[in-house]
């Protein structure tokens, strides 16, 4: 059966074979997120030319501006505090906390879901499915 684009999405999957695995390890650990390369499954190469993930900033930019609003609104009905320092504390602390998230999630949806030169070939998985059968 094949995989959604947004499961394979979220399970940090090859956006062109959804089997292989795009980061190495979990999102948050103590060591530094490695990105393969090559997808150990398919091949395909991630940096589809030099400088590719520099697009990934935009996206890493709009889930930074989602996150620091919704909690800078959550912190005003919580707290009802009127000190500034309240809400840059809880704001540094959610970028430090969010920013293994968004550096892993803004390369999978720019990989996913805005690169129109990657496309979904469910050949992978069918070959996959008989060779399980």
């Amino acid at each position: 059966m094949a995989t959604s684009r947004f499961t394979a999405m979220v399970q940090s999957k090859c956006p062109k074979c959804r089997i292989g695995k795009v980061f190495e390890g979990p999102t948050y650990g103590f060591k530094k997120q490695k990105m393969n390369e090559h997808c150990p499954h398919c091949g395909l190469r991630f940096e589809l030319e030099p400088g590719y993930f520099y697009a990934a900033m935009y996206v890493s930019y709009a889930f930074s501006v989602g996150e620091v609003v919704t909690l800078g609104l959550a912190t005003a009905m919580f707290t009802h505090s009127e000190s500034p320092w309240v809400y840059v504390s809880v704001l540094f602390a959610a970028i430090l906390i969010f920013a293994p998230f968004n550096l892993r999630y803004s390369r999978l949806v720019l990989l996913h879901y805005l690169s129109p030169k990657i496309v979904y070939s469910p050949a992978y998985q069918e070959a996959l499915d008989k060779e399980v059968d």
